[in-house]
């Protein structure tokens, strides 16, 4: 297992990358917040232990922009703030677990295994296309690290349109996906809300991903696709 860990404690941090090391494991500390989070979100890790006490930004925005980006590496905090708001504060931002200190080693490894046991066997609630990604988990849509807000149908329909990226997705087919049913009605509701999808995805940003198909429909593709 690859760790990285964030914490500015020199003690903790020589300490916990000393045994990870030892218990045949591979391990890179920082002790900035800043690092920590180009580091978390540009470089592969199995596991991230994060204290929320840094220095130059605080570990919970740490946190933030890792779970920003759609990156699903399991973070446990390491903090000295312990009370049970501060704890549920932490897992509700996006931590799968929080160690409060001082904390025993074993544990520690204990809590790092069982993390990426429960994350390997979860699946996946990103659903990504190109620079745009949809999390179900949190209802969360980025293009380009740009948080996008989206009405629950413009969200359900961005979701659709993603899952059958570069294929054609007709009137029908998203009427029947918004309300469950055989649609026999107008399919001209649609058009309305693809519309004010288009504007909160495509028209702040350079080129536009939600293609009209004539005559049939819509069909999403990135730039580096065709239909």
């Amino acid at each position: 297992m690859h760790v990285l860990v964030i914490e500015d404690d020199p003690v903790i941090g020589k300490n916990v990358q000393k045994s990870l090391i030892e218990a045949d494991h591979t391990c890179e500390w920082v002790q900035t917040g800043k690092r920590g989070a180009e580091l978390a979100c540009g470089t592969p890790a199995d596991a991230i232990l994060l204290d929320l006490l840094l220095p130059d930004l605080e570990g919970l925005k740490v946190l933030d922009k890792v779970r920003e980006r759609g990156i699903r590496t399991p973070v446990i905090i390491l903090s000295a703030l312990g009370t049970v708001e501060e704890r549920v504060l932490g897992l509700q931002r996006g931590a799968d677990d929080y160690l409060v200190k001082p904390f025993s080693f074993p544990e520690l490894l204990a809590r790092l295994t069982a993390v990426q046991r429960r994350t390997q066997n979860r699946p996946s609630t990103m659903v990504q296309v190109g620079e745009l990604s949809l999390d179900l988990s949190t209802r969360r849509v980025h293009r380009e690290a740009k948080e996008i807000e989206l009405s629950p149908t413009e969200f359900s329909i961005l979701e659709f349109l993603m899952r059958f990226a570069g294929q054609v997705v007709t009137r029908k087919m998203l009427c029947e996906h918004l309300w469950e049913a055989d649609w026999e009605g107008t399919t001209n509701v649609v058009d309305v809300h693809i519309n004010r999808l288009r504007t909160k995805v495509d028209r702040p940003f350079a080129h536009s991903l939600i293609q009209t198909v004539r005559g049939q429909g819509y069909a999403l593709q990135s730039p580096e696709s065709g239909l």
